[in-house]
């Protein structure tokens, strides 16, 4: 028996005015599948990218779905599916194609290898806010960059979802977050959130003041967010030996590489992470345990109300004046 639902849509790339809400049929969940009530959403920079047509992989047009991340309710199961059942708390697991599985919706049909437990006490808002950001920034920085007490973490784009989370996650290791934003205006509150120091590039050689700030060592880790040319410079900013990390496209063009040898640089895909099982109880314990104690807390820029609000929360991500989480409450 199918299921009315209310989808976000979109036949052509663009702006966030080609997304529109429409009436959908979703069958029931087949074998291995999941039908969730959609509570809360939150945006992430990948899907303006996959809705303008600069993301990794290109959306099936028309009817293009989009959304990774969500909090809801487990509406009801398919045939084979024992970890969920009707009435579980679940977060996205933001591991699914985004053009089938797009999470902007009502009521979205999952996988149930595209879900997780939400953690218990955790409200949709925060729970919509809290799984791709923490697990890209714990995937990054603890499982392949091996990030330990003491190490001075360059972080870049640090207002966004990912950054605000990374400093968090630095913080939680004993490392030190050096982060970077393009204006003044974002400093007191990256300073509010841990960051040890805060760096404008707009106004500063980056590779310069990090070494300055520490010491003329540099960092041993980097995170960055933004790619294209400027990828070859932090090259200068980091220790010898150290580890440049490339997960975001902020800047479109073509990655050119640092030549700092010997020097480890990693692309990194949290697919990587959540793609598997073990990966992704590995994750859900480091979010579930630093919701718990405290040392993980989730930064919401704004919370727009009903999915009709879809098209003015890209235009807050596009605008790029938010710092945190932009979340859409269903």
């Amino acid at each position: 028996m199918s299921t009315t639902a209310r989808t976000v849509l979109f036949h052509e790339i663009g702006g966030p005015e080609v997304l529109s809400v429409e009436e959908t049929e979703l069958p029931a969940p087949g074998p291995g599948e999941v039908l969730v009530r959609v509570e809360a959403l939150a945006l992430n920079r990948a899907e303006a990218l996959f809705r303008s047509g600069g993301y990794f992989y290109q959306p099936t047009l028309p009817g293009s779905r989009n959304g990774y991340e969500a909090a809801g309710e487990v509406a009801a199961v398919g045939a084979g599916v024992t970890a969920f059942a009707p009435g579980d708390a679940v977060l996205a697991a933001a591991n699914h194609e985004l053009s089938t599985h797009g999470v902007y919706g009502d009521l979205v049909l999952l996988p149930d290898t595209a879900l997780v437990p939400r953690p218990a006490g955790v409200d949709a808002v925060t729970g919509a806010a809290v799984w791709l950001t923490y697990t890209t920034a714990y995937g990054a920085l603890v499982e392949r960059a091996g990030m330990k007490a003491g190490d001075h973490v360059l972080i870049t784009g640090a207002s966004s979802g990912v950054g605000t989370a990374a400093i968090q996650v630095a913080r939680r290791a004993g490392a030190v977050p050096v982060v970077t934003t393009r204006t003044e205006a974002k400093r007191r509150s990256l300073l509010d959130l841990g960051a040890e120091h805060v760096i404008v590039s707009g106004d500063a050689d980056v590779a310069g003041e990090t070494k300055r700030l520490t010491g003329g060592r540099g960092a041993e880790i980097v995170l960055d967010a933004v790619g294209g040319a400027g990828f070859a410079a932090l090259g200068d900013a980091a220790v010898e030996d150290g580890t440049l990390i490339s997960y975001g496209w902020l800047d479109l063009q073509p990655i050119l590489l640092p030549m700092q040898w010997p020097l480890t640089v990693l692309g990194y895909n949290n697919f990587a992470l959540t793609g598997s099982a073990d990966g992704r109880r590995r994750a859900a314990h480091y979010v579930g345990s630093g919701l718990t104690d405290g040392t993980l807390r989730p930064v919401v820029a704004e919370v727009f109300d009903g999915l009709d609000s879809i098209g003015d929360a890209h235009r807050l991500m596009d605008s790029n004046t938010h710092t945190g989480k932009i979340v859409v409450r269903v």
